[in-house]
Parts: structure tokens; C-alpha cells; sequence
């Protein structure tokens, strides 16, 4: 008779990539970097008996982390994969992380608050650095990435599976290479490649890859840029087809400052009158009346949520297209 060992406890933790726009930059909450000297995502474990769901333990959490009250939040994933959290008792409790997706808006109190407690805003770009198309394609793409994922691809082209894409093909396919185009939602595709070529700290401290390839974007403790990059990857997906980018601002604001916040998020340089037919044609907004001289110019006409289009399609947002 085989005697099974027991199996590892389970413990189930809870993630927030909280998100706000900061001088029209994305800004993701990160918590200070504890043993790993490594910035983190505010997390909590989940309690059944002080909480009946886990988003009202996730809420009560990051208050207690950051004093942050959050607003929308929607769950992203579950990331269990055994070796993803290294640590000196891995081999005891499995912890298994629910992720989340929150979207809040700046405010001086709130950030006076959030550094207080130890938590501060970072700019997601500092993460992720091969997302931020704004001012263009990014250097690091062909100055580091693409040349070492490209070797690292052809080393294992011989024990590609036939069934399976291999490297090169996912490679090509998630940064855009040749013929194909660049899409910003595949945020998640190219983490997990830089993860699996040890282009990520992350993959050198978990032991999944050897030192020596040149690490690229700011690391984070245990597997949070990974669950960073799926919440970039969600919300550039959810701006297109719902109106969640109204989280993100303020109740009046600029068509321009509207404009930075949707580039902020999709990565993308957008042309102004294009963006602004595409805003009058979703019919999203509505002029309050006011103005803003804030920049010192011409005064800017001021605009809200026009929240009746809730009622009127079932998925309003703004299409931006592809690259």
C-alpha cells in the first residue's frame, strides 16, 4: 500500500491592482518592499469568518493597508500555480491569489493619506516600460527585448511542439513582429514571455531561470506584475467596449484631459481630432457649461459623463483601434 504525503494547507489571498490616473499618468498602488526589498500590490488573506465575500475582505484589507476607500473593482483572475510565491515555507501553505482590479481617483487627502500608511503611487510604466507607446515604440523593444527573446526563442526551436506555437510564433505574435501588428491588450502574452526568457527578476528569484539576461522593468514581490500586466491588459480591453474610464476622472473635466487619460491607460498616442469625433459619436460626454483656464491658455470647455447612455446601448465606451 502507497502512502500518499499529506497535502500542503491552502491559503487563499487576495490582490489589488488599485489604479488611478496621477499628472496623467497611469499610477498602480504599491505597498513598501518588505523582506524582498520589492515594491507589492496591496493583498490580504481571505477570513470566512469575519467575511462573508471575498470583495468585502478585499475592501476592509486594503483600507487597513493604505486608508483607501475603494470605489469600482471587478475580480480578475485566480493565480494558484505552484512556485509562484518562492519563499522559505513554500513547501507548507499553498497560497493561491484572487485578483483584482480597482479603479479610484486622485485626490491630495487620499494621497496624504496612502503615505501615511506606507503605500504610495508608482507609475505602471515603470513595471511594464515596453507598454508605453505615447511617445512612440519604446527603445527597449530593440535594444534588449526583442534581441534576447529572439535567441532565447531560437535555442528551443528543435523541441518546439509541433501541436503547440512555438516561441517564435509567440513571440512574433505578442510583441508584433514581421507581419504582425502590435496589440496593446497583450500585455499579459508579453510578460509571461520576458518571465519564461528570465527577462523578469521575478523568474531568477522563483529559480525558473538562470542569471545572466539583462532584466527589464522595475520587479515586484512574489507574482504581482504578473497580476499587474493582466489588470493593464483587462482595463485596455474594458475602455472600448464600457464606460470605465469615467472612474479614472474627475466630475468636470477637458476633452484633453480626457484624451491623456485614455492614452495614459492604452499606451497609445491618440490624434486629437480623431479622438474627438470618436468621443462626440459614442455620445459619452456632455458639456456642463463651464470652462477651465487651468493651463493658462484659451479657457477649455468643461464636460461630464453623459450617464443616460447606460440605458440607451449596451456597450458604450471608447473604440480605439489598433496600431
Amino acid at each position: 500500500m502507497i502512502v500518499q504525503p499529506p497535502s500542503p494547507p491552502v491559503e487563499i489571498g487576495l490582490n489589488a491592482a488599485v489604479v488611478a490616473i496621477f499628472n496623467r499618468g497611469p499610477a498602480i498602488l504599491t505597498l513598501n518592499g518588505g523582506s524582498e526589498a520589492r515594491d507589492a500590490l496591496p493583498f490580504g488573506p481571505f477570513d470566512p469568518t469575519r467575511y462573508r465575500t471575498f470583495e468585502t475582505s478585499l475592501r476592509a484589507s486594503v483600507e487597513e493597508q493604505t486608508a483607501l476607500k475603494l470605489g469600482y473593482i471587478e475580480q480578475l483572475y485566480t493565480f494558484g500555480d505552484r512556485g509562484r510565491q518562492k519563499s522559505p515555507d513554500e513547501a507548507g501553505t499553498h497560497m493561491v491569489s484572487v485578483g483584482y482590479l480597482a479603479l479610484t481617483r486622485m485626490d491630495i487627502e487620499a494621497t496624504e493619506r496612502l503615505e501615511a500608511a506606507g503605500a504610495h503611487w508608482c507609475d505602471w510604466y515603470d513595471f511594464l516600460p515596453w507598454e508605453d507607446w505615447r511617445n512612440g515604440r519604446p527603445a527597449i523593444l530593440d535594444k534588449t527585448i526583442i534581441p534576447a527573446l529572439t535567441e532565447w526563442a531560437a535555442m528551443s526551436a528543435a523541441r518546439d511542439s509541433g501541436s503547440l506555437p512555438g516561441r517564435r510564433t509567440r513571440l512574433r505574435i505578442a510583441f508584433g513582429l514581421d507581419d504582425f501588428p502590435w496589440d496593446e491588450e497583450r500585455v499579459l502574452e508579453r510578460y509571461e514571455l520576458l518571465y519564461e526568457g528570465g527577462l523578469a527578476a521575478e523568474s531568477v528569484t522563483d529559480g525558473r531561470a538562470p542569471d545572466g539576461r539583462p532584466a527589464v522593468g522595475v520587479a515586484m514581490r512574489h507574482d504581482h506584475r504578473r497580476i499587474l500586466a493582466t489588470a493593464v491588459a483587462r482595463l485596455r480591453g474594458k475602455i472600448k467596449y464600457r464606460p470605465v474610464i469615467f472612474e479614472l476622472m474627475p466630475a468636470e473635466f477637458t476633452l484633453t484631459e480626457l484624451q491623456a487619460t485614455v492614452e495614459a491607460i492604452s499606451g497609445r498616442h491618440l490624434h486629437k481630432q480623431n479622438f474627438r469625433r470618436l468621443v462626440e459619436g459614442a455620445e459619452l460626454v456632455e458639456p456642463t457649461g463651464g470652462s477651465s483656464a487651468a493651463t493658462g491658455g484659451r479657457p477649455a470647455a468643461l464636460f461630464r459623463f453623459r450617464r443616460q447612455i447606460l440605458e440607451e446601448r449596451p456597450a458604450p465606451g471608447l473604440k480605439v483601434g489598433g496600431r
